[in-house]
């Protein structure tokens, strides 16, 4: 027959996901996506409990913190630019942002009460990287994980080094003792321009290979930026701001990471969850 695709091949991970694990899932927006689809399917997991992160500075930094479960105190709380009136901080997606600084941390210190347990307890983390490219705060010098809509003379943008992303995930899968699954967002930063999105993305890849050469048994990898670019390349798979994945390339890719990381035993009970939440879908008629 005819070969019209290059297939990727994954392999089988050296780390299953199993319905009886505890999974952290944490980083760019593909996290939400595989995250959203776990959570519908029955899997026990926590999805960004700071919101979305693009960078590896920001994912380490979350997950120190959750380790630590150090409260966001009043030093913490930043207000937004662009006339928002909205209170958020600089480790948070903007989606956490509130009227107040007190609503804002009644929100974001529940939120990490709860994760900060769960991440103590699991033993699974499946980290997606988005960028290497991030925005350091010029008064404090710390990278942030979102402006906040703030004036672009309060930042300076950088790439971050292989070196430093190598250095600060392997700190962090030491310091918890967890077994990782990472992997590179498929969704394209175009905004760094073609180019820029390339490099950064190559940057991730780089450091990603090393990771699983330095941790072969608590870390491994798993190809969704090369499946969108090889197997699914055609514009079709995308959404319509043609950087996203479409809802059918997400759910491809994630057809690809059970193959990969989904024993075959579990299979039964994914199919009878699945069946179970398509049904919960459709309305009753009386």
């Amino acid at each position: 027959m005819l070969k019209l695709q290059t297939q990727v091949e994954c392999g089988r991970s050296r780390i299953d996901i199993s319905y009886n694990d505890k999974i952290l899932i944490i980083g760019s927006c593909f996290a939400d996506n595989v995250g959203g689809i776990m959570s519908d399917l029955g899997f026990n997991v926590c999805v960004n409990p700071f919101g979305t992160l693009y960078n590896p500075q920001s994912i380490c930094n979350s997950l120190e913190r959750l380790q630590e479960c150090r409260l966001f105190t009043d030093g913490d709380c930043v207000e937004m630019g662009s006339g928002a009136g909205l209170v958020c901080s600089f480790s948070h997606h903007t989606s956490f942002a509130r009227k107040n600084a007190k609503d804002f941390l009644t929100e974001a210190n529940d939120a990490l009460v709860r994760a900060s347990g769960f991440y103590r307890e699991c033993g699974k983390v499946i980290v997606t990287l988005g960028t290497s490219w991030c925005y350091r705060n010029i008064s404090n010098g710390q990278i942030v994980s979102n402006c906040l809509k703030r004036d672009a003379k309060e930042f300076v943008r950088e790439r971050m080094e292989t070196e430093e992303t190598v250095r600060l995930l392997s700190d962090a899968i030491r310091r918890s003792g967890k077994k990782f699954i990472l992997t590179v967002s498929p969704i394209r930063h175009l905004k760094d321009g073609a180019h820029g999105n390339q490099v950064s993305k190559a940057s991730l890849l780089l450091a990603a290979d090393r990771l699983c050469g330095m941790f072969p048994d608590n870390c491994d990898y798993f190809p969704s930026y090369e499946i969108m670019m090889d197997e699914l390349r055609d514009y079709r798979f995308y959404a319509e701001d043609m950087l996203h994945p479409s809802v059918q390339a997400v759910r491809y890719i994630w057809e690809r990471f059970c193959d990969f990381a989904l024993p075959e035993s579990e299979r039964p009970l994914l199919n009878r969850n699945e069946k179970a939440f398509r049904q919960s879908l459709h309305r009753q008629m009386h």
